[in-house]
């Protein structure tokens, strides 16, 4: 936890992520990622000269595998209220769109849905759990596909919903998620979508 923990303070006080008083809801899906990223928060909530509030928030996409239970085992352990919203996203893109690259609509379906809770709950920042390989996959796949030059943000403001975006895992490679929950002896959810081909 301690790398971690390195990884992600750099982040949070390089990119100014959290103020005194913040309450960030922490996207949960049950993979290691965002796993690795609520341990993390709860760890750092212990020492961080700033006082911030966490929640955890979950998608049900409609999926026959979604584990709500797993989920709330995990919060629950950490003791971090939970908050699950349900979601079409099966229905529309795979069943009515039949979608080929579901991808996008899927996102977009879900972040509307933890945009929601995360007004809902008065949170003021949503965490999400994007990795250090995943800054550099969607550079790659900028350049190749688009041609442009550039990544998702480490931080963003949403004008609309005045919440702010944050990515405290940005330095963090992704190796390091399956190790910390490998050696915390910790599991993830077996399958969170359709298309996970090696999550």
């Amino acid at each position: 936890m301690q790398r971690i923990l390195s990884y992600m303070r750099k982040a949070i006080e390089e990119y100014k992520m959290i103020e005194e008083g913040d309450k960030i809801a922490v996207c949960l899906s049950g993979g290691k990622d965002s796993i690795t990223m609520l341990y993390a928060f709860k760890a750092l909530q212990r020492f961080y000269p700033k006082k911030f509030e966490i929640i955890a928030v979950s998608i049900d996409p409609g999926f026959e595998f979604f584990d709500t239970a797993f989920l709330q085992n995990i919060c629950d352990n950490l003791e971090i209220p939970l908050f699950i919203g349900k979601s079409n996203a099966k229905e529309i893109v795979f069943d009515i769109r039949k979608e080929k690259n579901p991808c996008s609509l899927c996102a977009n379906l879900r972040r509307g849905v933890i945009n929601s809770i995360a007004i809902r709950e008065g949170c003021n920042k949503i965490a999400l759990g994007h990795n250090q390989d995943d800054v550099l996959e969607t550079f790659l796949l900028n350049l190749l596909y688009t041609g442009n030059i550039g990544t998702f943000a480490p931080m963003s403001y949403m004008d609309r919903t005045k919440i702010t975006l944050i990515r405290p895992l940005v330095y963090m490679p992704e190796k390091d998620a399956r190790r910390f929950i490998k050696k915390s002896g910790l599991s993830v959810m077996p399958k969170v979508c359709p298309m996970d081909r090696n999550f």
